[in-house]
């Protein structure tokens, strides 16, 4: 069976061709600059000796349909495709970001699925109306293949209402739905699989704590193999120290800024989103920015990175707290979890008293796959795994179309 997994944005989509049978990908690509008068497609095909070839092409895609077209035409190609017509794709896979109460499980795409998606769009207007674009196009492009939609907020959907629950008058939640939902929960969904499986130990039984760092970070408890608690909130701006959103501040902070700034509500919102985090802070988004300019004695830069470890700090430390102390393992994953050996080590440093010991030398190791970085006495386990959320949608709508 072969699933084509879509992550549709305003301007953009990524995209990746998998073989469920053996879980290896075929394809996989971004088209970029949809609308621009010059954009790009970069295409990757992965033959069964492992050898990947890449395609770059550069012109105007007045939309998705014409990238996806293209995509289509390249992975059906007869020197470079992978297979012989797009009527071997069995299901297409979309990664859709908020999902409301509504749904909180993958589900088989209908009208009723994208009216929520659609509605869901006040409180998520950056990514909804992108998902639910790709949806349109899949449709138009693979008649009769069923579409999936796999949301970002469906791991943190099973978090107790003490924990979804903001301390705001109760009817807002029932008016306007003004709670906790969490995103990045295909991630954190696949790492807690992957701890299980890593530890040799029952998922439903699982304790851990989970670290998505990247240029949006967010953090995740995991009891019993379930989301217990989880950083981001109503939005993805809550919680940690980001690459441009400011995490969380004092709520005040926002009416004030309003007025003495004279800025709207979307103007507010633009700040903290776009313009704030490391890159308010100190001018750069990418860590390894970041840490060139410490090395060059760039102090705002160095208040950055320890901003951001500060953030990580204190939600460990409450996690570790509602879990009463009994944590499997504190897994990092994403960009900078996975590459970042720095920010992994000032996060690290000083919780030897909390049963956290780091191995210098697995820290500053790079190897490939999902590995211990914590020394052997370490009473916690630190673990790095790759997150794999486009191999998690690809499972989801399986199993969905399975049914």
């Amino acid at each position: 069976m072969k699933i084509l997994v879509i992550n549709a944005g305003s301007s953009s989509c990524k995209y990746q061709l998998l073989e469920m049978d053996t879980q290896r990908v075929l394809g996989s690509g971004i088209v970029e600059r949809i609308g621009a008068p010059v954009g790009s497609l970069t295409h990757k095909t992965y033959k069964d000796d492992g050898k990947e070839k890449k395609i770059l092409r550069e012109h105007a895609f007045p939309t998705h349909i014409e990238g996806m077209e293209e995509v289509i035409e390249l992975l059906t190609d007869t020197k470079v495709g992978v297979i012989k017509d797009k009527s071997e794709i069995a299901a297409i896979g979309h990664r859709a970001v908020h999902g409301g109460e509504e749904i909180s499980a993958p589900v088989l795409v209908d009208q009723r699925v994208k009216d929520i998606i659609r509605q869901c769009s006040a409180l998520c207007p950056l990514h909804n109306p992108a998902n639910l674009m790709g949806i349109e196009v899949a449709e138009k492009l693979f008649p009769g293949a069923p579409n999936v939609a796999v949301f970002d907020t469906e791991f943190g959907m099973g978090i107790p209402e003490e924990a979804y629950m903001y301390a705001l008058p109760y009817e807002l939640y029932k008016e306007l739905g003004v709670r906790r939902y969490g995103f990045h929960g295909t991630s954190h969904k696949y790492i807690a699989a992957s701890t299980a499986e890593f530890l040799n130990k029952p998922l439903g039984e699982l304790r851990s704590i989970t670290m998505h760092l990247g240029n949006g970070s967010s953090m995740t408890c995991v009891k019993n193999g379930k989301c217990h608690d989880t950083s981001m909130g109503l939005t993805p701006l809550e919680g940690l120290v980001m690459g441009t959103r400011c995490g969380s501040i004092d709520p005040a902070i926002v009416p004030f800024i309003m007025e003495k700034k004279g800025l709207t509500p979307a103007e507010a919102d633009t700040l903290m989103n776009k313009k704030s985090g490391l890159l308010g802070i100190c001018g750069y988004t990418d860590m390894r920015d970041v840490h060139f300019q410490i090395k060059k004695g760039n102090k705002r830069a160095e208040l950055a990175l320890k901003m951001l470890v500060r953030s990580v700090k204190k939600i460990l430390g409450s996690y570790m707290a509602l879990l009463d102390g009994k944590v499997d393992a504190i897994v990092f994953t994403a960009g900078i979890g996975e590459n970042d050996n720095i920010t992994r080590s000032a996060v690290c440093e000083g919780m030897e008293a909390f049963g956290i010991t780091l191995d210098k030398t697995a820290n500053n190791t790079r190897k490939p796959g999902a590995r211990a970085i914590s020394t052997s006495d370490s009473k916690i386990p630190v673990l790095i795994i790759p997150t794999d959320e486009e191999l998690q949608i690809a499972l989801a709508t399986k199993a969905v179309i399975g049914k």
